[in-house]
């Protein structure tokens, strides 16, 4: 499982035109799943994406985490993040779990997000997206539950 953060000051995803989802200051982790992945990859992401420290205090270091600033999340499911560019110039998705394995780690890993944060919004799993957002820092991070 791979998760594409940004530290952001607002966000929203939109689909056909409605906003159905937006927050303030906080998270917003764009969320890739592969054939190989778990609960045990979902708990990993969520409980690094809750608690990696990647707000700032006073002294401008990074101190503290989305639950210590009672930050917001926003989840948006992207199955091109697990996408090969290894060869030619299209990219291969292979890798990228269908919809059928992705939808219930999706569900689950928001569920798992909602047990840490007060606030987790969503997008639509599946669904054509625009995804609006102010970029604090900029901060962007990857985490790979492969890596670890």
């Amino acid at each position: 499982m791979i998760g594409l953060i940004q530290r952001v000051i607002n966000a929203s995803v939109s689909v056909n035109d409605r906003t159905v989802s937006k927050i303030d200051k906080g998270l917003v982790i764009l969320l890739g799943i592969t054939n190989n992945d778990s609960l045990k990859d979902a708990e990993y992401v969520c409980n690094k994406t809750v608690s990696l420290r990647l707000f700032e205090s006073q002294e401008n270091n990074f101190d503290f985490s989305l639950k210590d600033v009672e930050g917001d999340l926003l989840v948006i499911s992207q199955f091109t993040l697990p996408a090969s560019v290894t060869k030619g110039r299209r990219p291969d998705f292979t890798n990228a779990a269908n919809a059928t394995i992705a939808k219930p780690l999706y569900e689950t890993f928001i569920k798992l997000c909602r047990d840490q944060i007060d606030k987790v919004e969503t997008g639509e799993f599946g669904s054509d997206m625009v995804v609006n957002l102010t970029n604090n820092g900029p901060v962007t991070i990857i985490i790979d539950s492969m890596s670890n």
